[in-house]
């Protein structure tokens, strides 16, 4: 458990630095320590929209709704994955 809080905590430093590739690795060290924690799950979710990855952002949102379907970070990160992949489509449909 140990292991798993200084991992999360590594996480979200690298969050607050901007280095969303790195902590994105970190959260995903976290789930193979332990799979059912959510705020990784949600916290993983925001990097990803940050990085325009909105596939993965929903997937983990999805995950985590799953496990507490009243997840409220999950509903609304999975929102923003949502209308980023519209828009995205938009974009291609005009292209």
């Amino acid at each position: 458990m140990e292991k798993f809080k200084r991992l999360k905590n590594e996480g979200n430093d690298f969050v607050k630095m901007g280095e969303y590739d790195e902590a994105i690795n970190k959260y995903s060290e976290c789930m193979k320590l332990n799979a059912e924690e959510c705020t990784v799950y949600t916290n993983r979710a925001l990097c990803y929209l940050k990085l325009y990855k909105y596939e993965e952002a929903k997937q983990d949102c999805d995950h985590v709704l799953q496990i507490e379907d009243s997840n409220i970070k999950a509903f609304y990160r999975r929102a923003l994955a949502y209308k980023g992949l519209q828009v995205r489509k938009k974009n291609m449909a005009g292209i």
